[in-house]
């Protein structure tokens, strides 16, 4: 058996074809999709790039591993201390362990590891191959790897190839790609002119009069990224880019399918996995090109798996999250689970249909904001401790079903709702909290820390680009609400 897991950054499932996005950006994608199963409801907790792939790895919510930031205390994995032994749990049962472990040569072409000092990200890895550019490289860059790789031992039998490719992820680096939705109209056209007005109103760190961040300067060496926006067409070609990216990458699938078709090794031992690290705010919450949020939006990934003698062709619409992957796999593959793993197989679903859904799904956001969320039934309810110089509502509320882009906050109108979704987070934190190695929320260690790291030293400069730029009531809004930070 052989396995490719295509670990696609900043990966939105609704503009994938299989997921009902009516551009073509993801035809080969679509293709793995039909031979196997997509999953509809599938989330990052942990958001976004390193506490999501920590998640990911060890089967472990960040609250129980440490991982939930991007800097300080909480961007490091908690160390075992006493209980150590000669090798670490993680080195024993992590994912790529785990596959190693039931006789697969693993292989990682990656350049997370080194992107975010994530060490741990290689354990259980034979070969690691880095193409240098610490997240910055191109699909193209990546695909030579891959393909000498494939030339050198796709016809041994049991190995394993993860492949991660950032193409989606800000800034839009496809210089020479051409717009291939240039003349095709948005497929869902939320953002209209009052919508824009009111972005470039607000305090936004990565809005539309910020896309940077906390400034509008141009970056010269990607001049496909708009830093600003001011008119919608600047929307539409902000989320062609984005739509390109994520085609680029499904290029590069295709001619790695193509090429091993021509092995004669497209079959049903060819298992597939392809998924990504988070979503990405396009206009939701006011944010573009960033996924900087505890949200629907940001959170909620692809997952689709194509796997010898499963069930093919299906949607599943159980809610599970990416802790749920590793304890499917040691099922899948005959290994045994660790007791430490928060998720549960979906094994059942994959063989034959059987439903193991979770009913809710908490999810978690400390490298730009400090905020939870609970997602139940059809509703997301989110509690924000630091906006990152955002001025969001401390309970937000929205209705999926008929507010998928989150532009209404309903929590004032449904406090029995709001209430729900807090008993929710309080009865997970208390059940995760009761199984952790220290009895400190890293969420709380990274408010202690001065609050989120890509927030952190900001205030006063963003302060004044408010001022600056005619804002000045929300300049003294961040003022008052973030008094305790700088």
């Amino acid at each position: 058996m052989r396995i490719l897991f295509f670990d696609l950054d900043t990966l939105r499932p609704d503009h994938l074809g299989c997921y009902g996005y009516k551009r073509n950006t993801s035809e080969n994608i679509d293709r793995i999709a039909k031979d196997g199963v997509v999953f509809d409801n599938y989330y990052c907790p942990n958001a976004p790039c390193l506490p999501s792939r920590a998640s990911l790895v060890t089967g472990e919510y960040g609250i129980c591993n440490g991982v939930l930031g991007h800097g300080g205390t909480s961007a490091d994995l908690r160390l075992e201390g006493e209980n150590r032994r000669f090798r670490d749990t993680v080195s024993m049962a992590s994912l790529f362990s785990k596959i190693k472990q039931a006789g697969f040569r693993t292989t990682s072409i990656s350049t997370f590891a080194e992107r975010h000092s994530a060490w741990w990200f290689n354990s259980g890895l034979n070969e690691l191959i880095n193409v240098g550019k610490c997240g910055v490289e191109r699909a193209d860059e990546v695909e030579p790897y891959i393909m000498d790789w494939l030339d050198r031992n796709a016809q041994k039998d049991n190995w394993f190839l993860h492949i991660n490719m950032w193409d989606a992820h800000t800034p839009y680096r496809t210089i020479d790609y051409p717009n291939h939705f240039e003349n095709e109209p948005l497929p869902d056209n939320w953002i209209n002119e009052d919508v824009l007005a009111y972005h470039r109103s607000i305090a936004s760190p990565h809005g539309a009069r910020e896309v940077a961040m906390w400034d509008d300067k141009p970056v010269k060496k990607y001049p496909k990224y708009l830093t600003k926006l001011e008119n919608l067409d600047e929307v539409k070609y902000f989320i062609d880019m984005y739509d390109n990216g994520i085609k680029y990458m499904d290029d590069v699938i295709g001619r790695v399918l193509e090429k091993i078709e021509k092995m004669g090794l497209y079959n049903d031992d060819l298992c597939i996995i392809v998924t990504s690290d988070h979503g990405e705010n396009l206009g939701e919450l006011g944010l573009y090109g960033e996924h900087a949020t505890a949200d629907y939006t940001t959170c909620r990934i692809p997952f689709i798996i194509k796997w010898k003698d499963c069930v093919k062709d299906y949607v599943c619409k159980d809610f599970h999250d990416n802790v749920d992957l590793l304890p499917t796999i040691c099922d899948l593959l005959e290994q045994q689970k660790a007791n430490h793993y928060d998720g549960i197989s979906f094994y059942p679903t994959l063989k034959d249909k059987t439903s193991v859904d979770k009913g809710s799904v908490i999810l978690t956001q400390c490298a730009h904001v400090c905020q939870r969320s609970a997602i139940f039934s059809h509703y997301l309810y989110v509690v924000t401790m630091h906006g990152g110089f955002h001025l969001f509502d401390k309970e937000m509320l929205f209705d999926l079903d008929k507010d998928i882009h989150e532009q209404h906050n309903i929590a004032q109108e449904h406090p029995e709702l709001c209430a729900q979704g807090a008993k929710l987070i309080f009865d997970w934190q208390n059940k995760y909290m009761a199984k952790a190695k220290i009895d400190v929320d890293p969420l709380w260690t990274v408010m202690r820390e001065g609050g989120p790291l890509h927030a952190k030293g900001h205030k006063n400069e963003y302060v004044q680009r408010l001022i600056d730029t005619g804002r000045e009531d929300q300049a003294e809004k961040i003022l008052k609400v973030y008094k305790d930070f700088n």
